[in-house]
């Protein structure tokens, strides 16, 4: 407990004291995130959020894992040193999103495959329950490149991306610390304390941006956490044994998850490469029904705990229900949202046509009467009147 405590009180220190330095030398550096017309904001905001709650994350994680839990530790850091560098590259000088997926790969499979972490049961989805070796490699591959980019895209509204994934840290890190897994309870909360540290600086209005350096880091974290988290939930011999296992992993991570599987859906379904930008998000909807970035990210944080909650206290329904309950809810919300934003787009596009018509109106009436030939009249009979 101890470990778990200066862990968190250490990497919130590092971070709150380290993104000020950052922010200045994104400014003597113009480091910049530069705004266009897809992007939320219409201002220059620095990139190097990333960094600051990196360095507290890894010192407070490297000092405060205990020596007898620190396996895998020196493969997870390994791990995280390689997106760090990927993301890095990507803020700095741009990368390509075959490079980016390389790295990914990479990382992943420093912790997989060497530090032996991997799905290697469904816990009764769709009847399914031990898988394949690999397959079961497949699926944790897959598992980790979704998550790691789903944490990336939904970095678009000031706070969010920092929001959702403290939440999720600090509830998988909470889990860890009652299952006596002490290495990622120390990990679960140094996170989240990192990314408390950051939101201050990146609550509305936003001084800094974590950008992909800590997006890509926020991702893969919580893709370690959460494959962890399947296996070590599921164990009935376990010190904390949950029922439905997957299921409350994906409501966990339901924002995030889910709405990146939705729009790559939409956009492939489309035609169109998955990772191409749109404003088909989340966020994006809740901010076109006019909502502040602050509000949008509420909505959202308020809805991933919802979605935790219910699916803890409706674990004995079954994995397979519970999974397709919590899907369908997200989807019915969504759903909601996307049909509130296009009759306001309709509304809007009413306006802006009976606007225009009236302007015209106005306009053919200006043009009329400037056209009209005028006619003098003269009344002879009473000229000299008053004379």
């Amino acid at each position: 407990m101890e470990n778990v405590i200066i862990a968190t009180i250490l990497s919130f220190v590092i971070t709150y004291f380290a993104i000020p330095v950052l922010i200045r030398v994104a400014e003597l550096k113009h480091l910049y995130d530069e705004p266009d017309e897809r992007k939320s904001h219409k201002v220059r905001i620095p990139t190097l959020g990333g960094l600051g709650f990196f360095a507290g994350f890894i010192l407070a994680s490297a000092v405060c894992v205990p020596s007898k839990d620190s396996f895998p530790l020196q493969y997870l850091l390994a791990s995280f040193f390689v997106i760090f560098f990927v993301g890095m590259k990507d803020d700095l000088v741009g990368l390509s999103p075959v490079k980016k997926l390389v790295g990914q790969l990479v990382a992943a499979f420093a912790i997989i495959y060497l530090g032996n972490l991997q799905i290697s049961n469904m816990y009764g989805f769709l009847g399914i329950e031990e898988l394949p070796y690999h397959f079961s490699l497949l699926l944790t591959y897959f598992t980790f490149i979704v998550v790691i980019n789903a944490f990336n895209l939904i970095d678009g509204i000031d706070g969010l991306a920092g929001s959702i994934g403290l939440v999720v840290a600090a509830v998988l890190g909470a889990y860890f610390l009652f299952a006596n897994e002490l290495l990622y309870a120390v990990m679960g909360f140094s996170l989240a304390a990192g990314l408390a540290g950051f939101l201050i600086y990146n609550i509305t209005p936003a001084r800094i941006f974590m950008g992909d350096t800590g997006s890509l880091l926020v991702g893969l974290v919580n893709a370690t956490l959460i494959v962890k988290f399947i296996d070590v939930a599921g164990n009935p011999a376990g010190a904390m044994p949950l029922q439905a296992v997957p299921a409350i992993a994906f409501a966990v991570l339901i924002i995030p998850l889910f709405d990146t599987l939705r729009v790559f859906t939409i956009r492939m379904a489309r035609g169109r490469s998955p990772f191409t930008a749109d404003r088909h998000h989340i966020h994006h909807y809740m901010l076109a029904l006019g909502l502040s970035h602050r509000q949008a990210t509420g909505v959202a944080v308020v809805s991933n705990i919802a979605f935790i909650l219910l699916a803890y206290n409706l674990q004995g329904i079954g994995t397979t229900a519970l999974l397709f309950l919590v899907g369908g809810l997200a989807l019915g919300g969504t759903s909601v949202l996307f049909v509130l934003k296009r009759r306001k787009e309709i509304a809007a596009e009413q306006a802006a046509a009976a606007l225009a018509f009236a302007a015209e109106q106005a306009a053919s009436e200006v043009q009329a009467a400037i056209s009209k030939p005028k006619i003098l009249r003269v009344n002879t009979e009473t000229v000299m009147q008053d004379k």
